[in-house]
Protein backbone atom coordinates (compact mmCIF):
# COMPACT_ATOMS: atom_id res chain seq x y z
CA UNK A 1 0.00 0.00 0.00
CA UNK A 2 1.50 3.45 -0.95
CA UNK A 3 1.23 5.54 2.45
CA UNK A 4 2.21 9.11 0.82
CA UNK A 5 3.06 10.49 -1.87
CA UNK A 6 5.19 14.06 -3.14
CA UNK A 7 3.27 16.38 -5.47
CA UNK A 8 5.37 19.28 -6.47
CA UNK A 9 3.83 21.27 -8.32
CA UNK A 10 3.63 25.25 -8.83
CA UNK A 11 1.42 26.30 -6.19
CA UNK A 12 0.37 29.64 -8.38
CA UNK A 13 -3.21 29.90 -9.09
CA UNK A 14 -4.34 27.49 -6.27
CA UNK A 15 -7.56 28.76 -4.45
CA UNK A 16 -7.28 27.23 -1.74
CA UNK A 17 -4.06 25.63 0.19
CA UNK A 18 -4.53 23.48 3.20
CA UNK A 19 -1.46 22.98 6.07
CA UNK A 20 -1.76 20.00 7.67
CA UNK A 21 0.71 19.05 11.41
CA UNK A 22 0.19 16.45 13.22
CA UNK A 23 0.93 16.44 17.36
CA UNK A 24 1.29 13.58 19.53
CA UNK A 25 3.98 10.89 18.25
CA UNK A 26 6.14 10.69 21.02
CA UNK A 27 3.67 10.11 23.95
CA UNK A 28 3.30 7.04 25.45
CA UNK A 29 -0.56 7.72 25.88
CA UNK A 30 -3.45 9.20 23.87
CA UNK A 31 -4.19 9.85 20.29
CA UNK A 32 -1.98 10.85 17.97
CA UNK A 33 -4.03 14.12 16.41
CA UNK A 34 -3.88 15.77 13.14
CA UNK A 35 -5.10 19.78 12.13
CA UNK A 36 -5.68 20.52 8.65
CA UNK A 37 -6.37 24.68 7.98
CA UNK A 38 -7.16 26.78 5.06
CA UNK A 39 -6.74 30.40 5.96
CA UNK A 40 -8.23 33.31 4.48
CA UNK A 41 -5.93 36.14 2.92
CA UNK A 42 -8.67 38.59 3.48
CA UNK A 43 -8.62 37.71 7.27
CA UNK A 44 -4.99 37.67 8.39
CA UNK A 45 -3.54 35.98 11.52
CA UNK A 46 -0.65 37.71 13.43
CA UNK A 47 1.75 35.48 15.30
CA UNK A 48 1.39 32.38 13.93
CA UNK A 49 4.43 29.94 14.61
CA UNK A 50 6.01 26.40 15.39
CA UNK A 51 3.18 25.71 18.80
CA UNK A 52 6.11 24.40 20.36
CA UNK A 53 7.41 27.87 20.27
CA UNK A 54 4.62 29.59 22.17
CA UNK A 55 3.23 29.86 25.28
CA UNK A 56 0.29 28.01 26.30
CA UNK A 57 -1.11 31.39 26.42
CA UNK A 58 -0.46 32.54 23.29
CA UNK A 59 -1.62 29.26 21.35
CA UNK A 60 -4.65 29.59 23.20
CA UNK A 61 -5.48 32.81 21.63
CA UNK A 62 -4.30 32.01 18.04
CA UNK A 63 -6.23 28.91 18.62
CA UNK A 64 -9.48 30.93 18.94
CA UNK A 65 -8.58 33.22 15.97
CA UNK A 66 -7.97 30.53 13.70
CA UNK A 67 -11.25 28.71 14.55
CA UNK A 68 -13.15 31.87 13.89
CA UNK A 69 -11.34 33.57 10.73
CA UNK A 70 -10.24 30.77 8.81
CA UNK A 71 -11.87 29.36 5.64
CA UNK A 72 -11.96 25.51 7.00
CA UNK A 73 -10.61 23.94 9.39
CA UNK A 74 -11.21 20.22 10.70
CA UNK A 75 -9.43 17.61 13.23
CA UNK A 76 -8.31 13.87 12.80
CA UNK A 77 -6.98 11.22 15.06
CA UNK A 78 -5.85 7.88 15.25
CA UNK A 79 -6.38 5.77 18.48
CA UNK A 80 -3.37 4.10 21.07
CA UNK A 81 -5.02 0.79 19.32
CA UNK A 82 -4.13 1.72 15.97
CA UNK A 83 -1.06 3.51 16.48
CA UNK A 84 -0.42 -0.26 18.12
CA UNK A 85 -1.74 -2.10 14.86
CA UNK A 86 0.18 0.13 12.01
CA UNK A 87 2.79 1.93 13.83
CA UNK A 88 2.87 5.38 14.76
CA UNK A 89 4.26 6.66 11.60
CA UNK A 90 1.37 4.76 10.08
CA UNK A 91 -0.95 6.07 12.62
CA UNK A 92 0.14 10.25 11.73
CA UNK A 93 -0.51 9.74 7.92
CA UNK A 94 -3.75 8.20 8.45
CA UNK A 95 -4.66 11.26 11.41
CA UNK A 96 -3.62 13.89 8.71
CA UNK A 97 -5.62 12.01 6.02
CA UNK A 98 -8.68 12.06 8.10
CA UNK A 99 -8.03 15.99 8.78
CA UNK A 100 -8.25 16.51 5.03
CA UNK A 101 -10.76 14.59 4.31
CA UNK A 102 -12.93 16.20 7.09
CA UNK A 103 -12.60 20.09 5.77
CA UNK A 104 -15.53 21.76 4.78
CA UNK A 105 -13.54 22.99 1.40
CA UNK A 106 -11.49 20.52 -0.24
CA UNK A 107 -8.28 22.10 -1.11
CA UNK A 108 -6.68 22.73 -4.24
CA UNK A 109 -3.16 21.64 -2.78
CA UNK A 110 -2.04 20.71 1.13
CA UNK A 111 1.49 21.87 2.26
CA UNK A 112 2.48 19.33 4.73
CA UNK A 113 4.78 19.40 8.39
CA UNK A 114 7.25 16.96 7.55
CA UNK A 115 9.46 15.15 5.07
CA UNK A 116 6.54 12.66 3.93
CA UNK A 117 2.76 13.49 3.19
CA UNK A 118 -0.08 11.26 2.96
CA UNK A 119 -1.56 9.72 0.51
CA UNK A 120 -4.51 12.75 -0.32
CA UNK A 121 -6.48 12.82 -3.38
CA UNK A 122 -5.46 16.57 -4.00
CA UNK A 123 -1.75 17.41 -5.11
CA UNK A 124 0.88 17.58 -1.35
CA UNK A 125 3.97 19.06 -0.61
CA UNK A 126 6.25 18.17 2.47
CA UNK A 127 7.79 21.13 4.06
CA UNK A 128 10.76 20.21 6.44
CA UNK A 129 10.63 22.44 9.39
CA UNK A 130 6.91 24.09 8.17
CA UNK A 131 5.25 24.66 11.05
CA UNK A 132 7.96 27.05 11.64
CA UNK A 133 7.93 28.59 8.10
CA UNK A 134 4.80 28.47 6.83
CA UNK A 135 1.95 30.50 8.02
CA UNK A 136 -1.03 27.70 7.18
CA UNK A 137 1.23 24.87 8.53
CA UNK A 138 1.59 27.26 11.62
CA UNK A 139 -2.28 27.43 11.91
CA UNK A 140 -2.98 23.31 11.73
CA UNK A 141 0.48 22.41 14.04
CA UNK A 142 -1.75 24.99 16.84
CA UNK A 143 -5.03 23.78 15.80
CA UNK A 144 -3.83 20.03 16.43
CA UNK A 145 -1.84 21.24 19.50
CA UNK A 146 -4.19 22.85 21.73
CA UNK A 147 -7.00 20.20 20.95
CA UNK A 148 -4.57 17.71 21.91
CA UNK A 149 -3.56 19.44 25.40
CA UNK A 150 -7.37 19.78 26.21
CA UNK A 151 -8.04 16.24 25.42
CA UNK A 152 -5.08 14.97 27.84
CA UNK A 153 -6.55 17.23 30.75
CA UNK A 154 -9.96 15.45 30.20
CA UNK A 155 -8.05 12.27 30.08
CA UNK A 156 -5.94 13.18 33.24
CA UNK A 157 -9.79 13.18 35.27
CA UNK A 158 -11.00 9.57 33.61
CA UNK A 159 -7.28 8.12 34.25
CA UNK A 160 -6.36 10.08 37.77
CA UNK A 161 -2.70 9.26 38.60
CA UNK A 162 -0.76 9.03 35.42
CA UNK A 163 -0.36 13.22 35.58
CA UNK A 164 -1.66 13.06 31.82
CA UNK A 165 -3.01 17.06 32.27
CA UNK A 166 0.65 17.91 33.14
CA UNK A 167 3.38 16.04 30.67
CA UNK A 168 0.42 15.05 28.20
CA UNK A 169 1.16 11.67 27.94
CA UNK A 170 5.10 12.68 26.91
CA UNK A 171 7.60 9.64 28.81
CA UNK A 172 8.38 12.04 31.55
CA UNK A 173 10.27 10.57 34.66
CA UNK A 174 6.86 11.28 36.51
CA UNK A 175 5.12 9.46 33.90
CA UNK A 176 7.06 6.40 33.86
CA UNK A 177 7.11 6.45 37.97
CA UNK A 178 3.11 6.41 37.53
CA UNK A 179 3.25 3.69 34.55
CA UNK A 180 5.27 1.57 36.95
CA UNK A 181 3.18 2.27 39.99
CA UNK A 182 -0.06 1.60 38.31
CA UNK A 183 0.92 -0.17 34.99
CA UNK A 184 -0.50 0.71 31.89
CA UNK A 185 -4.12 1.89 31.26
CA UNK A 186 -6.33 1.62 28.33
CA UNK A 187 -5.28 4.50 26.49
CA UNK A 188 -1.31 3.71 26.73
CA UNK A 189 0.58 2.90 23.86
CA UNK A 190 1.44 -0.99 24.28
CA UNK A 191 3.73 -1.24 21.38
CA UNK A 192 5.96 1.60 22.48
CA UNK A 193 8.83 0.13 24.16
CA UNK A 194 8.46 1.75 27.95
CA UNK A 195 4.92 0.51 28.11
CA UNK A 196 5.52 -2.81 26.49
CA UNK A 197 7.75 -3.90 28.93
CA UNK A 198 5.67 -3.45 31.57
CA UNK A 199 2.60 -5.65 30.19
Amino acid sequence: MQEYCEFQPSLKGKLHVAGVDEVGRGPLAGDVVAAAVILDAKKPIHGLNDSKKLSEKKRDLLYEQIIENSLSWAVGRASPEEIDKINILRASLLAMQRAVKALTIQPDHCLVDGNRCPLLSMPSTAVVKGDSLVSVISAASIVAKVTRDRECVKLDERYPGYGLAKHKGYPTSAHMAALAKLGPSQIHRKSFAPVKKLL
